[in-house]
């Protein structure tokens, strides 16, 4: 007898949670092995299962899912991320990929599209709603790891953080926007910002863009929208 899809629940909204398990209680091949409502008890509850599948929010409230992906994904390489969110953004789908992530979900498709994508990470495929659109995901398989080429000395002084709110403000990310993203305050952003700038040696937002493009963490053309 094949053994079933053990599964994780990262999502900080309980009823949701609860919607989710529904759905999958009707598919005897998985198990949901426990369910967490923040980034940190995710990653704990992880290491603690070692499950197969880990569904995971990006809006959690005290660090994003695609880093609570990053790090699951690093302690356990065997264990494979989905994606399961509002957002269908190119940046939150690009992120979450290259943070590890091999499916991605998009909330309102769930009651239809969620057992197939379990089924298809848990086989160690790729899985994209279908609903995101072609386009979006012809710019995805397009778009580079953007650490790959960054080789500037400079860039090598930023703090991880500083380094991912760089990118974000880059790709033309407002303040608000990264403040909710990254759970923390906006003067929090304009602090890093600041720090940034004083440490690039940059002087507005332009130069900011042109300085990403040039070290290859944004593709400038490929992010017009």
């Amino acid at each position: 007898m094949t053994s079933s899809t053990r599964i994780l629940i990262v999502d900080d909204h309980p009823l949701f949670r609860e919607g989710i398990k529904t759905i999958i209680h009707q598919d005897k091949r998985f198990e949901v092995v426990d369910e967490a409502g923040s980034a940190r008890e995710g990653i704990e509850k992880a290491g603690l299962h070692k499950p197969d599948v880990v569904l995971m929010d990006i809006s959690l409230p005290d660090q994003t899912g695609i880093e609570a992906t990053r790090k699951i994904r690093f302690q356990l390489p065997r264990t494979r991320v989905m994606i399961l969110s509002m957002h269908s953004k190119i940046d939150y789908i690009v992120e979450a990929f290259q943070a590890g992530a091999t499916g991605y979900v998009v909330k309102e498709s769930a009651a239809e599209r969620l057992c197939q994508g379990i089924n298809a990470v848990a086989s160690g495929e790729y899985y994209l709603d279908s609903s995101i659109s072609q386009e979006v995901v012809a710019k995805l398989m397009q778009t580079p790891v953007k650490e790959a080429k960054v080789s500037d000395s400079s860039y090598s002084k930023l703090t991880t953080r500083e380094q991912e709110i760089m990118r974000m403000l880059a790709e033309g990310a407002s303040k608000s926007e990264i403040s909710d993203r990254l759970c923390i305050s906006i003067k929090t952003v304009e602090n890093h910002r600041t720090n940034i700038m004083r440490k690039l040696n940059l002087h507005n937002a332009m130069e900011l863009v042109r300085y990403a493009a040039r070290l290859g963490l944004i593709d400038v053309d490929l992010w017009k929208e």
